[in-house]
């Protein structure tokens, strides 16, 4: 879909392109604002924290768009870009996201589910770390340029292992909760939620959010380049912003709206789920597996397990708001690896 965009428009006129930024920009906003406000919604009718909600709910939309391009990546004989995706995701969502959203208001942080949530993510961080490792190692090959892979069996045991997390996420989500974690009264009573209205409204805002994002950076790609801006940082800046764009707009309307908890539930979720679902799913359909060249072992996953390590450290001290001094210090390490993985 986004290579035909791409193709439309190079040849269209520059005020057509101006009208789809437009107009993709305010499909991003209006669902957003569905999203958040159906998100919380559904919190209310299954009684369920607004955290939970957005680590396996909306985390599930927004990353469907990163397992597609994954999937269609590894079908196509590119697992580095398969697996790049997932791992620069990771990276772009707990260093820009919430470091911005961290910035941009309170981010209220529930210890027990924050806690669980952050190192779980971390955890399968590491493992996909050590699965992609060749065993048994010789001589660590990846140190000498031979890299690593993602078997198609480890594919198979990650989403195996995402269908544990969810069913673990709705268990933990049904333990009692401190009145202080309970969510703020509905306008209407909870018994006259219907199920059926707001989950119709949640896939139509995440249907708008992925649609406004896909036509929105070939938009403004084609235009930066009309401009005179050079391919190469058009494509360092735009595009590769472009996969993460559904959780960043997500969470800035979360915040705005008063509902900071989802953001981070979105983020941590959309992390764990781009190791379990996104790259699981990819590797699955690749009998050879995703290959991994040596340069993400020396930049891309230590720079992700930092960024995932500072969060889970930041958090750690049993803060019930993300410090902004956090915020900040997850957005310096994410500029830092963006600017050494172009030099």
């Amino acid at each position: 879909m986004a290579a035909g965009l791409e193709q439309i428009f190079a040849n269209a006129p520059l005020w057509a392109l101006i009208v789809v930024t437009l107009g993709a920009g305010y499909a991003l906003l209006m669902g957003a604002d569905r999203v958040v406000d159906r998100a919380v919604l559904l919190a209310l009718h299954w009684h369920m924290p607004k955290m939970i909600i957005g680590a396996t709910i909306v985390s599930l939309g927004t990353t469907l768009p990163e397992a597609a391009v994954s999937v269609a990546a590894a079908i196509q004989g590119q697992p580095d870009l398969a697996l790049g995706n997932a791992v620069g995701s990771i990276i772009c969502n707990t260093g820009l996201i919430l470091g911005l959203a961290a910035l941009l208001g309170p981010l209220p942080l529930p210890a027990n589910m924050v806690n669980r949530h952050g190192w779980l993510q971390l955890g399968v961080a590491v493992l996909l770390c050590l699965l992609l490792l060749p065993w048994p190692p010789p001589g660590l090959a990846w140190r000498a340029g031979g890299g690593g892979a993602l078997p198609q069996a480890a594919g198979f045991l990650m989403l195996m292992l995402l269908g544990f997390y969810l069913w673990f996420s709705m268990r933990w989500a049904q333990a009692p909760k401190p009145a202080a974690d309970l969510l703020l009264e509905p306008k209407a009573p909870v018994a006259t939620l219907r199920l059926k209205p707001i989950v119709g409204g949640l896939v139509l805002g995440l249907a708008l959010i992925i649609l406004g994002s896909k036509a929105l950076i070939p938009a403004v790609s084609q235009i930066a380049l009309r401009a005179g801006i050079p391919p190469s940082i058009i494509a360092a800046t735009f595009v590769a912003f472009g996969t993460s764009l559904p959780e960043l707009i997500t969470a800035v309307t979360a915040v705005r709206r008063g509902h900071g908890e989802l953001a981070v539930g979105n983020v941590m979720g959309a992390n764990i789920l781009n190791v379990l679902f996104v790259s699981g799913a990819a590797a699955a359909v690749t009998p050879a597996g995703l290959a991994a060249p040596a340069t993400f072992f020396t930049l891309l996953l230590p720079g992700m397990l930092v960024l995932l390590l500072v969060f889970c450290l930041g958090i750690s001290g049993g803060h019930s708001r993300l410090p902004r001094p956090l915020g900040l210090l997850l957005l310096a390490v994410y500029a830092a690896i963006t600017w050494l993985s172009y030099q």
